[in-house]
């Protein structure tokens, strides 16, 4: 699990480090990123307790998955984020917080489904549809079991992206203070 964790964290870190919400998010005072993936191996740890953590080839994509009624982070997760946030972040703490709080109030609570919270291609292999392809599957097994699925688009570039696999938006929220805008997206059970 810890080689998983390791390369899954280096996929989505870079992937994330200059994505219009999350590189404002994890912005520390002194304008450093070497601790972007402590946030994003917390999400990791959290999500690798279900076996819906997918990796393309031998590290080109991933996509983090939380099944139905299935949580982000353990309770002991969530107090070492808020500690983390606190301690890196400075000021900047409590915007982080709130950016969390509004994507919790955005999840849909009334129907059970999968939750794509990261799905990231490593820089060396953008383009080549290998973060789609991994997603196709994903998709094709949540069909198997004829479950809906949703996500939160943090970049404007790939709602496209997701409305050809089946997602629509359903709703959107902006980062606290105004700034980049997050699309919430429903892919209804098939």
């Amino acid at each position: 699990m810890t080689n998983d964790t390791d390369l899954v964290t280096s996929i989505i870190s870079l992937s994330f480090a200059s994505d219009p919400v999350w590189g404002r998010a994890l912005a520390a005072p002194d304008g450093s990123v070497t601790h972007h993936a402590a946030f994003w191996r917390l999400s990791i740890e959290g999500a690798l307790r279900y076996p819906w953590t997918w990796l393309a080839g031998e590290g080109e994509a991933a996509a983090v998955w939380i099944p139905p009624g299935g949580t982000e982070l353990a309770p002991e997760q969530e107090a070492r984020l808020v500690e983390l946030a606190r301690s890196t972040l400075g000021h900047a703490s409590d915007t982080f917080m709130e950016l969390l709080n509004r994507f919790a109030a955005a999840q849909p609570q009334a129907e059970p489904h999968y939750y794509l919270t990261l799905l990231g291609t490593h820089p060396d292999h953008r383009g080549h549809g290998i973060g789609m392809r991994v997603l196709a599957h994903n998709l094709a097994l949540i069909d198997d079991e004829h479950m809906p699925a949703y996500l939160e688009s943090t970049n404007p570039a790939n709602d496209e992206r997701y409305k050809g696999v089946g997602f629509e938006p359903i709703g959107k929220f902006s980062f606290p203070g105004g700034g980049p805008i997050v699309t919430t997206m429903w892919r209804r059970a098939r």
